[in-house]
């Protein structure tokens, strides 16, 4: 990791994609196994992406509402680090899983985060989930990060508003940042200029927060 905040490239569809995030200095890439995303992932396809950067970067598997027999049968034949839920998942249900957990919540909904103490807290759009790009106010997730919760703010970023996200947050950092949409071109391939941008501008805000 090149800088205190975390980078994580969701939805990576190619392996030459999470090589362009290893390259450009990511933490995380994120696999999607949710059957109703764009971005979803087959079995063969999510295994050449895990192997081309095992040991180079974080892999982390996102859900939504899976069954613990679903997500079981996944990790059974990829290897990641880490595991996603993007739904109504409750405190259960993580605690069913033996790697550690991002909880994606909608907004900085405290009375949720409470539920989830022992989880890094994905906040993204209060209202339109995740993975569709939609910006929403992310300063709002200062007192969850100041009250000591782990949070990634998502939703909407890219190269041109990630800084302002940041510097939002005044002289509080989040754990770190999730983008998918904002770093892609066309067919859902993430574009390695963009991403480049992206974790540029995330290291330059963390520079000068101001």
């Amino acid at each position: 990791m090149s800088g205190s905040v975390r980078i994580k490239i969701c939805g990576v569809r190619h392996s030459d994609d999470a090589a362009a995030a290893v390259d450009a200095g990511a933490d995380l890439v994120g696999l999607n196994f949710v059957p109703d995303s764009p971005r979803c992932l087959e079995l063969r396809d999510a295994e050449a992406v895990a192997q081309r950067v095992e040991g180079q970067i974080e892999r982390v598997a996102v859900f939504r509402d899976a069954s613990l027999q679903e997500i079981q049968r996944v990790l059974r034949r990829i290897d990641v680090e880490r595991v996603q839920l993007h739904g109504q998942e409750d405190p259960e249900d993580v605690e069913a899983l033996d790697l550690p957990v991002i909880k994606a919540l909608r907004g900085a909904d405290r009375e949720t985060a409470e539920q989830f103490p022992g989880s890094i807290l994905l906040l993204d759009h209060p209202t339109e989930g995740g993975g569709r790009g939609k910006a929403w106010p992310w300063s709002q997730a200062a007192d969850l990060i100041g009250d000591g919760y782990d949070v990634i703010l998502a939703g909407g970023l890219h190269a041109d508003n990630v800084g302002s996200a940041i510097a939002d947050l005044g002289d509080l950092l989040p754990w770190g940042v999730d983008v998918a949409t904002g770093v892609e071109g066309d067919g859902y391939r993430k574009d390695p200029a963009r991403i480049k941008a992206f974790i540029e501008a995330v290291r330059q805000a963390e520079e000068s927060p101001e």
